[in-house]
């Protein structure tokens, strides 16, 4: 899958399709596909730090020159700027703490939506009544994922890029065709 900073997953936990004879001898249900997903922010808190002081320098020193002049009211448009840029980060950075899990087991999918404040929401489907819907843009590519279940679909994937979204279909596609066709189990 992609390397992009907070986007992983595991098929199976390293495992083949034909090799669960570990999971049905403890009587757990073998994971066929599982994935944490989390919005990419390219600049972290040392960045931040680094940037919003370059700005307020700038700003300060462009607004004492405005000050000088005797334009005194561009010293606080300047001081704006910095505090709606500020702003502007913070909020980016709160909307990164949102994250989606999903799990697919030969008789679960279960999908757990974390919203930025920590509120959860969670939608169970079962994989053999669940279908894959993908929105392609001609120019754009996948635009919307979602796992459609009795009509009812649930959008998976809506932060990420559309590289990342395309892995993330090609992964689910597959565990939801091994989930169709049965997991062979090994015998004794």
């Amino acid at each position: 899958m992609s390397a992009a900073k907070g986007f992983t997953d595991s098929f199976a936990n390293g495992r083949t399709a034909g090799s669960f004879a570990g999971a049905e001898a403890t009587g757990e249900e073998p994971t066929l596909f599982r994935v944490r997903l989390a919005p990419h922010r390219s600049l972290d808190e040392r960045g931040f730090r680094l940037v919003m002081l370059l700005v307020a320098g700038v700003s300060l020193v462009c607004g004492t020159a405005f000050l000088m002049m005797g334009a005194w009211p561009v010293f606080g448009v300047f001081g704006l700027d910095v505090l709606v840029l500020y702003i502007a980060f913070r909020m980016s950075f709160r909307s990164a703490r949102a994250r989606e899990e999903i799990t697919v087991t030969p008789s679960l999918i279960e999908v757990r939506k974390i919203d930025p404040r920590g509120a959860a929401d969670e939608a169970r489907l079962n994989p053999l009544w669940t279908r894959l819907d993908k929105e392609f843009h001609e120019d754009y590519g996948l635009q919307r994922l979602s796992l459609t279940s009795r009509g009812a679909p649930v959008v998976v994937g809506g932060f990420l890029h559309t590289q990342q979204r395309e892995e993330l279909a090609e992964g689910l596609d597959r565990a939801l065709a091994q989930a169709k066709r049965g997991v062979v189990r090994s015998q004794p």
